[in-house]
């Protein structure tokens, strides 16, 4: 695991979705069972396949998932902001890491080791069922990705991810911002489709007034049009 630790961090766990029904006691005392460590882009955070079992917590920045095909190419799978969770499966089956986490800005995250989280399991009900509903989070988005790969075509499922990507950043109004923007090959990766039809459907949507392309930002302008035009295609 790569990355800075930092010593005596000032931090708070009442971002992490998992601990926000927690008393501030209670959060004190799950602190101390926690590491922190800064990490910079492209910082390998977990490796695919890896034995290690630790929890990770991400206070600052956005992480990204993927795991490499044979040939080398790294295959993305989703991005991950500010109080997300990541490597809670190996924390609680055992088994080997199911995929590459690398931070993709500068990031601020919390670690616990695994046979932590499983007592936490056990003492904190409110923490088992702050997990449950993760995972059924998880499950209904894995469920929509394998809907959008069996029926959208590439124009809508590129839609959607731009869509998933805005409501990641937390838009103000009906403008979202994407900083940093992933690139094409990125969003090609994540859709199943190639480079030039991400570029295609960029265009389009920039002439629509939907999309502002700024550097190595993606600005949506309108949220709500760009959600409309997923859930037309989903009708």
């Amino acid at each position: 695991m790569a990355g800075s630790k930092i010593k005596q961090p000032q931090y708070s766990l009442e971002s992490v979705a998992i601990f926000r029904d927690l008393s501030p006691h209670a959060l004190e005392r799950i602190k101390r069972l926690c590491s922190c460590r800064r990490y910079e882009p492209r910082d390998s955070i977990i490796n695919h396949l890896d034995s290690s079992d630790e929890v990770f917590f991400l206070l600052t920045g956005t992480t990204r998932v993927t795991i490499r095909s044979a040939d080398g190419k790294a295959v993305s799978f989703r991005e991950l902001g500010p109080g997300s969770m990541f490597g809670e499966y190996a924390a609680i089956d055992g088994r080997a890491r199911s995929a590459n986490v690398e931070a993709r800005t500068s990031c601020l995250v919390v670690s616990m080791p695994g046979s932590a989280l499983r007592e936490l399991l056990e003492t904190e009900p409110k923490v088992a069922k702050s997990l449950l509903e993760h995972f059924v989070r998880e499950i209904r988005e894995l469920t929509t990705r394998v809907y959008e790969f069996s029926t959208l075509a590439v124009r809508y499922r590129i839609q959607a991810e731009l869509l998933r990507l805005a409501r990641l950043s937390a838009p103000e109004g009906k403008v979202a911002r994407i900083v940093p923007a992933p690139t094409h090959a990125e969003i090609a990766s994540r859709t199943s489709t190639h480079r030039e039809a991400v570029t295609r459907e960029l265009n389009r949507l920039a002439k629509m007034g939907i999309l502002e392309q700024r550097n190595r930002e993606f600005w949506i302008m309108d949220v709500n049009r760009l959600a409309c035009l997923v859930d037309d295609a989903s009708d």
